[in-house]
């Protein structure tokens, strides 16, 4: 009897210590981590975007930006500001990549070496709006003679007096007539198109404003609307450089070439050339391709 009572518990032993070691593999086999395991997906990298309030107030960024953030796993840091002060971010080593809309400040900027890469991406036009009534007398003539109206008569105008794109090419146009414009009717914003195009209905004065950004606020603005159009001298176009990364060399080089090559791409050229027509009837800008 006693001999059966030993065996039976070295049997006991025995089976105990198999469901040990069977435990113990079971959790070791259980902890082990799969060899193929999925890396962790990499965080988006930054590109300062550096660009014209137009491409902005138009919605044009809107449509473009998170097109190019899911191609490339990039986020976009989009400061609109005037073309002056965006070509000044870019002399700074401030931004990745500028698009801007004045072809002799942007050329100074490269013959400089503050930037590379410079590519020509759309273009669209200026126009001179105003009160529907027309003042100045100036509905339908060229745009020198338009200006000399305005300089001559006392209809208020609205300057952006920021230095961006449009600012130059109103400047321009004063400097090509010979005339200094100044004085109770002229009147400096200091501020964006779509600010300028508000303060611009709201005295009943004229202006000179991109079609794109005119037309996305045209319905905001009251008694007002296009006075001088289809000049030659009126085209507007834009470029878009990357930031020279070998004299600032803080900027996202990678991110800035991918930028611009994104912008001169057969499809984005076309979805540039397609935005505005169902909203508006019509291209708000139109593609450019060598």
């Amino acid at each position: 009897m006693q001999m059966f009572k030993n065996r039976y518990l070295s049997a006991v032993m025995v089976a105990f210590m198999l469901l040990l070691s069977a435990c113990s593999s079971s959790g070791t086999t259980s902890e082990k981590k799969p060899a193929d395991k999925e890396k962790a997906a990499e965080p988006p990298q930054e590109v300062i975007l550096a660009t014209t309030t137009s491409t902005q107030d138009s919605g044009l960024l809107d449509e473009l930006i998170p097109v190019f953030e899911e191609k490339y796993n990039v986020e976009v840091k989009t400061i609109a500001v005037g073309t002056g002060q965006a070509l000044e971010m870019g002399t700074k080593g401030e931004a990745d990549v500028l698009l801007v809309h004045a072809p002799e400040a942007e050329q100074a900027v490269v013959d400089a070496g503050d930037a590379v890469n410079r590519k020509r991406v759309m273009y669209n036009d200026f126009i001179v709006v105003g009160p529907t009534s027309d003042p100045a007398g100036i509905k339908g003539v060229p745009t020198k003679e338009a200006f000399k109206k305005l300089a001559e008569s006392k209809a208020v105008f609205v300057s952006r007096g920021d230095d961006s794109g449009t600012h130059k090419k109103e400047l321009g146009i004063w400097k090509s007539i010979s005339a200094t414009p100044g004085g109770d009717n002229y009147v400096e914003s200091g501020q964006g198109m779509g600010p300028t195009l508000q303060i611009a209905s709201e005295k009943q004065g004229y202006t000179l404003t991109d079609r794109a950004t005119y037309l996305a606020q045209e319905k905001n603005l009251q008694d007002f609307g296009i006075i001088v159009e289809g000049d030659p001298d009126l085209q507007n176009i834009y470029h878009v450089m990357q930031v020279n990364p070998e004299k600032h060399d803080k900027v996202n080089a990678n991110g800035g070439e991918q930028f611009v090559e994104f912008m001169v791409d057969s499809k984005t050229q076309d979805m540039i050339e397609e935005f505005g027509k169902e909203e508006y009837g019509q291209s708000l800008f139109f593609k450019y391709t060598e």
